[in-house]
């Protein structure tokens, strides 16, 4: 019955999975409060907490490659017990800051603790699934996440209805509290998943040298600005340029969720027997469909472009649920167990690229009419068919295809 849900055999990876789901439910109760809070609870102004949030982020891309390196040589499991102590610190400390240098700090040191789990998260679940496997164990896991985001947000909405600065500090003391059980389950993580071969070879030289998997971070990168849409601009588009009603926001988002949450293990499921590769092209040309429809949108009269805008983001949920487990395993199998850490914190640095340069781009265009975002969104899907297709040509795991069977064990 799970296997058909598209759920993998958890078997001994109970405590993990569940750390992962606590740890999504305190960030979904948070996140959406992020400004709200400092802005409620400090005397700091908008433009501050945005440039203390943007500072951080800033400060964690070279983070990134750092921490690949030391799950190199410590180990998965090691920083990423060490990502979950460093947030759980750093929101702690978000109880009694009030100034702008001690929000700056605090959020560097979360930020940091972010980086340091997505650095080594990557590497535990390849360590703890099998080649074939992979697309359903991140699916599942990506899933997993959705719906404690969602059930956070649910919490975050009750605090923003009370409104006083102690409903927001108990958001923030429990988020503080749900890392602290997180990194009690993950101590449980098996030993097999952790790294340390320094007698193997290579550098980071190896790692930079490899040109099939620089094209892979391209593609990667291809892959999460279409994804920062959700965040950072449909909101914007909906509201300011479109001059829609918010709640059709709220809908997005909650449609979104309940797509992903349900539907990842099935779309896994359906993927069975396609070329990775193809499953990647499909990503984009559906990306570059729903963008369509969005820039359509702004030509519509108002009770005609409501409807529209949710079926365009139902076309682009789609796209989601079909991409991000695909690139999951094709960035995990395509590096070598000894330098995985080095080689996904490259993966990660085209996810914090992103994340860094999307707010500021998305707001440029979007300042400029409803139709320049769309249309540079569909170029960019349009330049990442050919980049796929190339990847496909230069490295045999994206030719492969999806099993979502293991692999039999060779001895």
């Amino acid at each position: 019955m799970l296997s058909r849900l598209g759920f993998p055999p958890i078997g001994p990876h109970r405590r993990f999975v569940t750390a992962i789901a606590v740890d999504a439910l305190g960030s979904g109760v948070f996140m959406p409060l992020t400004m709200l809070y400092f802005l409620a609870v400090t005397p700091l102004s908008l433009l501050q907490v945005g440039a203390a949030i943007s500072i951080a982020s800033a400060v964690s891309l070279p983070a990134g490659p750092a921490i690949g390196a030391l799950v190199d040589r410590f180990g998965a499991k090691q920083i990423l017990l060490a990502g979950n102590a460093l947030q759980a610190v750093g929101f702690v400390a978000y109880l009694v800051t009030d100034s702008f240098a001690a929000v700056l700090l605090w959020t560097i040191v979360v930020t940091v603790g972010r980086t340091a789990f997505w650095g080594s998260y990557g590497n535990i679940v390849a360590a703890i699934s099998q080649p074939g496997e992979r697309e359903r164990w991140f699916g599942f896991l990506g899933a997993l996440r959705n719906v404690g985001f969602a059930v956070g947000g649910v919490a975050s909405g009750i605090a923003l209805a009370i409104g006083s600065d102690l409903a927001f500090q108990a958001v923030v003391a429990a988020n503080a509290a749900t890392y602290v059980v997180a990194f009690g389950l993950l101590l449980a993580v098996p030993a097999t998943v952790r790294g340390g071969q320094q007698s193997l070879p290579g550098s980071w030289r190896t790692v930079l040298s490899d040109r099939p998997y620089r094209l892979l971070v391209v593609a990667q990168v291809g892959y999460s600005m279409p994804m920062m849409i959700l965040n950072f601009a449909l909101p914007v588009y909906v509201v300011t340029v479109l001059e829609l009603p918010g709640w059709i926001t709220g809908v997005i988002f909650t449609v979104n969720c309940i797509m992903v949450g349900l539907g990842q293990g099935l779309v896994v499921n359906a993927m069975t027997g396609r070329v990775r590769y193809r499953v990647l092209l499909l990503t984009q040309v559906v990306f570059a469909s729903s963008f369509v429809v969005f820039l359509v949108c702004g030509w519509l009269p108002p009770a005609v472009a409501t409807g529209l805008v949710v079926f365009g983001s139902i076309v682009y949920t789609l796209a989601e649920l079909s991409g991000g487990p695909v690139l999951a395993a094709l960035s995990a199998e395509a590096s070598p167990d000894h330098l995985r850490g080095r080689y996904l914190s490259l993966i990660q640095l085209a996810w914090n690229l992103s994340g860094t340069i999307a707010p500021v781009l998305f707001a440029w265009l979007l300042e400029r009419g409803p139709e320049p975002l769309w249309v540079v969104m569909i170029a960019l899907a349009v330049v990442m068919v050919f980049v796929v297709g190339r990847l496909a040509s230069v490295m045999p795991a994206a030719a492969a295809e999806v099993t979502n069977a293991a692999e039999p064990v060779t001895t």
